[in-house]
């Protein structure tokens, strides 16, 4: 179906963020690169300041100073020290950095008069390789720092650029163009002529397709007529490598969708046994696959969410929407033959009112009180769209169940 966004692809790394890696990045060097500072502070030998206290500070010689982005610097002898910085090169010679707060400055007025050497007192000891990084501490090369099928955030791009790659091979994100039909819609904010309503199908897809991991090339709204709606699709297909239409395909006298492509060979049309959502299609326009949603917002969400989410995760690489077992708060009726998917707020398990019908508590984890508690917040009617803000998951009822008692578990799932 994606051909186009079937293979991986290279991205800078500041367009990589929330695609899915499709190589494991193995590290071509160690890290850190070289000897550094952990602190700012004097780089020595561990062996001159192992007797170094409050009482009985150590007086060496500074022979330097080193900043981040510096070249080594001096080597340190006995009773010698470099200053260093966080980061910046340790110096050979030297084996542990003594912090900054662990000295004082050991010169006195006479001594900087007269042109003596900077010294510094060291008032605690160091072991060798304390606040010390050393090649490979982080990372060796040929490691694997990021496995393929990692959804890449900011800390796993902040990983690959300090391994110093520009890019990285990721799984392309599909593109999708949104076309919503219907003569009567209007775009929201703007005023209403009768029997008009506000289009709302084009953005909420949208946002569901570009959470799914697609990059959504163009959103659409056409009348029932015929010419409008083709030339929708001949905008749509340009750069996509999928269309998503919304409406008209089912059984109407204006079913636009259904009539221009219901014909094309390949097209299936046909309802399925789901409620909300049952008016369904599939169908091509110039080589580009197009599938088609019913209208009703509620039936174009659960459609998405059902049928057409986890075919996108999958293309994109990311983990499939896992179901939840939740328990029931109320009764719950639905019809015969086919399965339905009720909006519902999830709740603290302990607010269901069970009534007669406590649920059982044996071994099965999924029937105990700490099971999440389910509430529908609506009826199964797919014009019932503002029921959708206050849900957290859809619940699934089998098509073989026409009523479930308060308690009673059931799968859910996460929207």
């Amino acid at each position: 179906m994606f051909e186009r966004a079937s293979h991986s692809t290279r991205l800078p790394l500041v367009a990589c963020a929330d695609a899915v890696l499709a190589e494991d990045l193995r590290a071509a060097v160690d890290l850190p690169l070289f000897v550094n500072s952990q602190m700012d502070g004097y780089a020595v030998r561990s062996a001159d300041v192992a007797g170094a206290s409050a009482e009985a500070p150590v007086r060496l010689t500074v022979v330097g100073a080193v900043h981040a982005g510096d070249a080594p610097g001096p080597g340190v002898d006995d009773d010698e020290a470099c200053k260093v910085m966080t980061g910046a090169p340790v110096p050979e010679g030297a084996d542990c950095v003594v912090p900054v707060e662990d000295t004082s400055a050991g010169n006195d007025s006479a001594d900087a008069g007269g042109g003596h050497p900077e010294t510094v007192l060291v008032h605690a000891p160091r072991a060798a390789g304390e606040f010390v990084r050393r090649p490979g501490d982080d990372v060796r090369a040929g490691d694997v720092v990021i496995p393929a099928g990692v959804r890449l955030h900011a800390r796993h791009l902040a990983a690959a650029a300090s391994l110093g790659e520009s890019g990285l091979a990721v799984r392309p994100r599909p593109h999708v163009a949104v076309i919503a039909t219907g003569s009567e819609l209007v775009p929201p904010g703007q005023p209403l002529g009768p029997g008009q309503i506000w289009e709302s199908n084009s953005l909420t897809l949208a946002a569901s397709l570009k959470a799914s991991g697609c990059e959504v090339t163009a959103t659409l709204t056409c009348s029932d007529n015929r010419e409008d709606f083709t030339a929708a699709l001949d905008t749509a297909v340009k750069g996509a490598d999928l269309v998503v239409t919304v409406g008209a395909v089912s059984m109407g006298d204006a079913e636009v969708v259904r009539e221009v492509l219901e014909p094309r060979e390949g097209s299936r049309f046909a309802p399925i046994a789901m409620q909300p959502g049952g008016p369904q299609g599939m169908s091509w326009w110039r080589d580009t696959p197009v599938v088609c949603l019913p209208g009703n917002p509620v039936s174009a969400m659960v459609s998405f969410e059902v049928l057409l989410r986890p075919v996108l995760l999958e293309v994109v690489g990311r983990e499939p929407v896992r179901p939840l077992r939740v328990r029931l708060a109320r009764d719950v009726t639905s019809p015969a033959g086919k399965v339905q998917y009720l909006r519902a707020a999830l709740t603290s398990p302990d607010s269901a009112d069970t009534g007669a019908h406590p649920v059982a508590t044996g071994s099965d984890p999924a029937c105990d009180t700490g099971t999440p508690v389910a509430d529908p917040v609506s009826g199964p009617g797919s014009h019932l769209v503002a029921s959708m803000a206050r849900a957290d998951v859809l619940l699934e009822i089998p098509a073989d169940v026409t009523e479930l008692a308060a308690g009673s578990v059931v799968a859910a799932l996460p929207l």
